[in-house]
């Protein structure tokens, strides 16, 4: 996760020097667009560098959960750094809109949209690898920033050939336009996800079944009920209640108790299990094992 979180930075800074020099050298609103996208790349990725630091702090006295949830929070920001950056395109749209301008050397914007599509696609291919590992939402959402660059890059790339060809300006101005509408969407995607993990979402429905057959498979167990689930960083909490014989005695029902939680750890390694031994189920006459 460290490592990703290096390598986006590093190509974030190498597309931002090369993008400032073709807009000075093309005055294209649409490479513009990109050079934002990738300076807000840079920022987003320093964000993830030290939110992925304190996500892997391990639980503290004072935060007995651990601080996963670092992750949530840096996505949040990231995903209203990508809302501003799309509004301060959009801008500079209307204006070229009201006041086109020719664009010049588009052979040079179109070599830097090649670059970067180039850098973006080693670069999210690596970072697919760190997701698919760790499940990282950080990882993850970072990735999301540069799918997006990858997509600029290749419309900047599709505009300034489109306006070489037909040398008509408003060409750069429909493709700025499209950019930062995909913008806003990608802001809007991050931060729904990083507001269910800070609102403490369930998980999804086909691990929350997965883990009621775990334990529905287990000899001795008559039922289970009460299953809460939520994820902070790496880690997902489950919490059930699981109904054994109400004759069995404390020890051995805290043994079986022990097997059932072994094989949720195993579907689920990074997983804290907090299991209630229950007697009962919901709604049986509560009766002494000695009456």
């Amino acid at each position: 996760m460290r490592l990703a979180s290096i390598a986006s930075m590093t190509v974030a800074l190498t597309l931002i020097a090369a993008k400032t020099a073709a807009w000075i050298l093309t005055d294209s609103v649409s490479m513009l667009s990109s050079l934002v996208d990738s300076s807000l790349d840079l920022v987003t990725s320093l964000i993830t560098f030290f939110a992925i630091r304190q996500a892997l702090t391990p639980a503290d006295d004072d935060h007995r959960f651990g601080h996963g949830k670092a992750e949530a929070l840096a996505g949040m920001a990231q995903a209203g750094f990508i809302a501003a950056s799309a509004c301060g395109v959009g801008l500079t749209v209307i204006d070229r809109f009201l006041h086109p301008q020719p664009v010049h050397g588009e052979e040079i914007g179109m070599a830097v949209s090649a670059l970067g599509i180039v850098l973006t696609l080693c670069l999210m291919t690596f970072q697919s690898h760190v997701v698919r590992k760790t499940g990282s939402l950080a990882v993850s959402a970072d990735k999301a920033h540069y799918l997006a660059d990858f997509v600029t890059n290749i419309a900047v790339g599709v505009g300034l050939f489109l306006t070489s060809r037909f040398h008509h300006p408003m060409i750069d101005v429909v493709v700025a336009s499209c950019l930062v509408v995909y913008l806003v969407f990608g802001a809007w995607g991050i931060g729904r996800t990083s507001i269910d993990v800070l609102m403490d979402k369930e998980l999804p429905d086909e691990d929350r079944q997965r883990i009621l057959e775990i334990v529905r498979k287990h000899p001795g167990v008559r039922n289970v009920h009460d299953l809460r689930t939520r994820s902070a960083g790496l880690t997902k909490f489950i919490q059930l209640h699981v109904v054994f014989q109400p004759t069995m005695t404390l020890g051995r029902a805290h043994i079986m108790g022990d097997s059932v939680e072994a094989e949720i750890r195993q579907a689920f390694p990074d997983a804290e299990i907090i299991l209630h031994i229950d007697p009962w189920n919901d709604g049986e006459p509560r009766v002494s094992p000695e009456t």
